[in-house]
C-alpha cells in the first residue's frame, strides 16, 4: 500500500480509527496483557492449570517459562484475579541486584515497611516475622517473580532458602517463577539442583500452531465486539506464517492490518491486506526475523 493513511476526523472521534468502521467496542489487538481477551489454547489452559495446581497444592516453587510474547504475563494477570482474600500476593517484575537487595524487593512487593540501611540479617528476620504473622492470621503468602530470568544464580539460590521458612509442617511461603527459556536452563544447571528439587509444578509455553492462531484471531475479534470474521482464515494463516505463532507479534500484525483495511474502506482483512503491511515494512518484527535468517 503506497498511499499515506489519512486520518478521517469523523472516524477517529470517540473510539477512534478503525473501531467505529468495524463496530468494535475496543481495539481487539492491543499489546497490554488483558485477561478479558485471554485465548484458552490447549497449551495455555494446561499452563494455567499448572499455575493453579501449584498454588492450591501449596507447592514450594512453581515454574512457567516461554519465549517473549507467548502470553506468560497474561496468564499471570488471570491468576491474580482468582486469588482469594486468604492469600497475600507479592508481584515482583524485573528484580535484579545483590543478596540484600532481593530481600528489599520482596518486602516492598508485600507492602512491608523497612529501613534500607538495615543489614541482611535484620531484613531477613523482618520478612520471616511477617510470613509467620500472616500464617498465624490464616493467610499464606505467594511471591510471583515475572521476568525471573533476570535473577542471578545467587538470587535464585536465595529464593530457595526463603522456602525453608515454615511453621511446623506447613509452607508459609510459595514462589511462582515466570520467565523466558533461559530461566529453565538456569534452573537445570547442576549448581541449582536443590532449587530444581523444590519445583513441584512446571510448564513451558511454545508458540501457537496454525489452527490456534486462526482461533485466537477470531476470539479476540469477537471479544472486542466484532463477528470474528473481520480477518479471513487465509489472512490468519499468513499471519501465523509470518509471526511463527507468537501471540504478541500476532497482535501487532493484526492491529496494523485492520488499520490498513480501514484506510481502503475494506471491511475484511484478507491476504492482500496483510501482504501490504509486510510490503510497506511497517511490521518491524518481520524485518528483524528476515535479518536473523540472513545471519544463520
Amino acid at each position: 500500500m503506497n498511499k499515506v493513511v489519512e486520518t478521517r476526523a469523523e472516524e477517529t472521534s470517540g473510539v477512534g480509527f478503525y473501531m467505529n468502521f468495524f463496530g468494535f467496542r475496543e481495539r481487539p489487538f492491543t499489546l497490554v496483557p488483558d485477561p478479558d481477551f485471554l485465548f484458552w489454547s490447549p497449551q495455555h489452559r494446561r499452563a494455567y492449570s499448572v499455575l493453579e495446581f501449584g498454588i492450591l497444592s501449596r507447592a514450594p516453587i512453581t515454574l512457567v517459562t516461554g519465549g517473549v510474547g507467548c502470553g506468560k504475563t497474561t496468564l499471570l494477570r488471570e491468576l491474580l484475579r482468582q486469588f482469594e482474600e486468604s492469600v497475600t500476593v507479592g508481584l515482583i517484575s524485573n528484580s535484579q541486584g545483590n543478596r540484600g537487595e532481593l530481600i528489599q524487593w520482596v518486602l516492598n512487593a508485600l507492602g512491608v515497611r523497612f529501613d534500607a540501611g538495615q543489614g541482611y540479617v535484620q531484613l531477613f528476620q523482618q520478612l520471616q516475622d511477617y510470613l509467620i504473622d500472616e500464617y498465624a492470621a490464616g493467610r499464606r503468602v505467594v511471591l510471583i517473580f515475572d521476568e525471573a530470568q533476570n535473577l542471578s544464580r545467587e538470587s535464585l539460590e536465595e529464593l530457595r532458602m526463603l522456602t525453608n521458612i515454615n511453621s511446623g509442617k506447613d509452607e508459609v511461603l510459595q514462589l511462582v517463577l515466570v520467565g523466558q527459556p533461559e530461566l529453565r536452563e538456569m534452573v537445570l544447571d547442576p549448581s541449582l539442583r536443590q532449587l530444581a528439587q523444590r519445583i513441584a509444578a512446571s510448564f513451558h509455553l511454545v508458540p501457537l500452531d496454525e489452527r490456534s492462531v486462526v482461533e485466537l484471531i477470531a476470539h479476540r475479534l469477537r471479544a472486542a465486539g466484532g463477528t470474528g470474521a473481520e480477518v479471513t482464515v487465509a489472512a490468519a494463516k499468513l499471519v501465523h506464517k509470518v509471526t511463527h505463532g507468537i501471540p504478541r507479534l500476532i497482535n501487532q500484525l493484526c492491529d496494523m492490518a485492520l488499520l490498513y483495511a480501514w484506510s481502503t474502506d475494506n471491511h475484511h482483512v484478507d491476504e492482500s491486506v496483510v501482504q501490504s503491511v509486510l510490503d510497506d515494512g511497517v511490521f518491524f518484527a518481520a524485518q528483524i526475523a528476515a535479518e536473523e535468517e540472513k545471519h544463520k
